[in-house]
């Protein structure tokens, strides 16, 4: 195997093929990148954890067909480090020559034949086409609310739902709820559940992907999504069990709703969680008067008080939360002006657009003395 390309193109599809390698695994060849190069001077690049996997194809030059695979950590040390220019990458039984410039590394490669079959069968696999920058919007206003407890199975994950006239995507994690939706045509119901770190990562891949089209492909199959991006592919295995019925929690009746600058409340109460005690679940304390909200946070380093104006309709209200899961909330929304919904001060503040239900969010409140 041999082949040639410059040094920034290689670093760049080195980046993300890496996404799927891990290091906590006992098995060498899961901690390789598989680089395989066939009679039509075609470069693919793949890494597995077994959970995701990436391939990425690039163009190369001067090449020879073959496949070998190569410790990603010291590959990719190697391969960023060498000056930009031209780069001569040729496997000859078992070792890897790699040259640059002035610099010659040879490092051992392992065998391709023990590395996994990263391609699931697509045949039956349902299509699903998305714009790219839609799909990143609605990752990145629900992954955040996923839950990080390893032990809590589905709830680490993203809930894809697939309706007749609608997408949606839904996280949980017990404190907070995310739910952003998308007008679409689908073939038939579907409910799939994608890893919420997992889902970040295919964000964070879109971005560095460089694509001429607008559009990302996802196929769906029994255990498995796809998602495909010009010359990039990203293949995930699916989470298993049931998630939350989370219809059911989302409250009927609200008689305090508030009309509010979202980017006003955001720095208010980002001011008061300076003052607001970790040991105390961060907390802030909102009270909701008139057509004023007056924000406070205290701890023994001191307090603080600010008022924001909005527009109040039904009760006032007193009720407090854990400014972090407010600020995840707030940051995520790109609206200017949104609605939030207040029933007691012991259940759930929804947040939603002025119009519409395009996200919605529900976020647990603090018990908090009288």
């Amino acid at each position: 195997m041999k082949f040639s390309c410059s040094q920034q193109t290689l670093t760049k599809a080195l980046n993300i093929v890496s996404k799927a390698v891990t290091i906590r695994t006992t098995i060498p060849i899961l901690k390789g990148i598989l680089l395989k190069v066939d009679d039509n001077g075609i470069l693919t690049m793949s890494a597995s954890d077994l959970d995701l996997s990436i391939e990425k194809k690039i163009k190369v030059e001067n090449s020879n067909p073959g496949e070998i695979v190569v410790l990603s950590k010291l590959f990719g040390d190697i391969i960023r480090k060498l000056p930009d220019g031209e780069i001569i990458v040729e496997e000859t039984e078992g070792k890897v020559n790699i040259k640059c410039s002035n610099s010659e590394f040879n490092i051992i490669g392992l065998s391709a034949d023990e590395f996994p079959n990263i391609n699931p069968n697509e045949e039956n696999s349902e299509e699903l086409v998305f714009n790219k920058e839609i799909l990143k919007d609605m990752i990145k206003k629900t992954s955040f609310a996923a839950s990080i407890d390893e032990n809590k199975g589905a709830m680490t994950g993203v809930l894809i739902e697939m309706e007749e006239n609608s997408l949606n995507m839904v996280a949980i994690d017990g404190f907070r709820m995310a739910i952003a939706r998308e007008q679409m045509k689908n073939k038939e119901k579907k409910n799939i559940i994608i890893p919420a770190k997992i889902l970040s990562e295919i964000s964070r891949i879109i971005t560095e992907t460089e694509s001429s089209g607008d559009d990302v492909t996802m196929l769906l199959s029994e255990k498995k999504a796809v998602f495909i991006m010009e010359n990039t592919k990203v293949v995930i295995r699916l989470l298993e069990g049931d998630f939350m019925n989370y219809k059911r929690i989302i409250p009927a009746e609200n008689p305090c709703r508030v009309v509010l600058s979202r980017n006003d409340f955001l720095e208010s109460v980002e001011r008061a969680s300076l003052l607001a005690k970790v040991g105390k679940n961060n907390l802030v304390k909102l009270e909701i008067k008139d057509n004023n909200i007056e924000i406070t946070s205290k701890s023994e380093e001191g307090n603080v008080k600010e008022d924001i104006i909005v527009t109040k309709e039904g009760n006032d209200l007193t009720i407090g939360f854990n400014s972090k899961y407010l600020i995840d909330v707030l940051k995520v929304i790109d609206d200017e002006s949104i609605s939030m919904y207040f029933n007691t001060n012991v259940s759930p503040c929804l947040v939603k657009p002025i119009d519409g239900n395009s996200f919605e969010y529900l976020v647990l409140p603090v018990r908090i003395s009288q």
